[in-house]
């Protein structure tokens, strides 16, 4: 049997190769919602980013459809219960962009602490803004990740080279586990009370839903940094705003958004914001990496083979 499965986003060639050894990999890249509708049933698996929503529409149509494989980790744009209903199976690669988003979220870090962006946009306007750029340090600063999974523990190594304390909120995590890599784990309210910085990484559910609000700035530090390169919707970006205005928060630095791309550019635009455009996991070593394991979990699903990924 010839497998066809469905690219919506587009995919690295390694991952297309993999497919094709097996079935037919089909890129439409940039399909929209009803032409996704109308062809839904052509497919028996579909390999989507997060610009593609699969609905409990999409899976009603798609009568031949066994597996959706998210390239990437979260997986908030694809019904889960409407894909158990009708029996397909959901896949991702939690792995891939690692070392991609962790990387973003430390370099950010280091933009915000001396204010890159800000000393940058200053030069190429032609102002020397020496005296006005006294930054900080990031050593011996206090870290605190709220989610700590692959990218969070990853992180806290990078923290840990430039001697921050780093301190971790993850419900799921054995707590001697935890410690082994160097963090200590702590409750929710002691993140907010004694971090310098705050780095998001968890995803975006019903529980995280505006888990950064008024009340959780309001228990943060004076002067704080909020990192988010996880999901946006996690922190609310009204709350953020009035956190920034007060001074609460010193400054933020985001990689994701409630809308995405934004309707409501006064976030981005904030000057205590630095803002980038989710590319936490575009690096093409990510990208490759992505396209290699999510095809070939795709593929374990179809032909019946041991999974490593599967969500539902």
């Amino acid at each position: 049997m010839t497998y066809k499965v469905l690219i919506t986003d587009g995919l690295e060639q390694i991952g297309k190769d993999i497919i094709n050894q097996a079935g037919e990999a089909i890129d439409k890249k940039g399909i929209e919602a009803d032409q996704l509708l109308a062809e839904a049933h052509e497919y028996h698996g579909m390999i989507v980013r997060g610009r593609t929503k699969v609905t409990r529409q999409v899976f009603e149509a798609a009568k031949n459809l066994k597996v959706v494989g998210r390239a990437g980790v979260g997986v908030d744009n694809i019904d889960l219960e409407a894909a158990k209903e009708h029996g397909v199976t959901v896949v991702n690669c939690p792995v891939a962009t690692t070392v991609a988003v962790a990387e973003l979220a430390f370099g950010l870090m280091l933009a915000m602490i001396r204010r890159i962006p800000y000393a940058d946009n200053g030069m190429k306007n032609e102002k020397w803004l020496k005296k006005e750029l006294i930054g900080s340090e990031l050593n011996g600063k206090t870290l605190g990740i709220i989610g700590y999974g692959n990218i969070g523990r990853r992180l806290a190594k990078y923290a840990q080279a430039f001697d921050m304390k780093v301190i971790c909120y993850n419900r799921r995590r054995d707590l001697d586990e935890v410690r082994s890599t160097g963090a200590e784990p702590v409750e929710l309210e002691d993140i907010y009370a004694q971090s310098d910085i705050i780095s998001l990484h968890l995803p975006l559910n019903a529980d995280s839903k505006y888990m950064i609000n008024d009340d959780a700035f309001a228990k943060m530090k004076d002067g704080v940094m909020i990192v988010d390169v996880a999901r946006g919707g996690v922190m609310e970006e009204a709350a953020l705003l009035r956190a920034l205005e007060s001074g609460k928060v010193a400054a933020a630095a985001l990689d994701v958004f409630e809308k995405e791309p934004p309707v409501d550019w006064s976030v981005p635009k904030h000057p205590k914001i630095i803002a980038v455009p989710h590319i936490g996991g575009q690096t093409q070593e990510a990208q490759e990496r992505a396209a290699e394991d999510i095809a070939s979990e795709v593929m374990n699903v179809l032909q019946g083979k041991d999974l490593r990924w599967k969500i539902c």
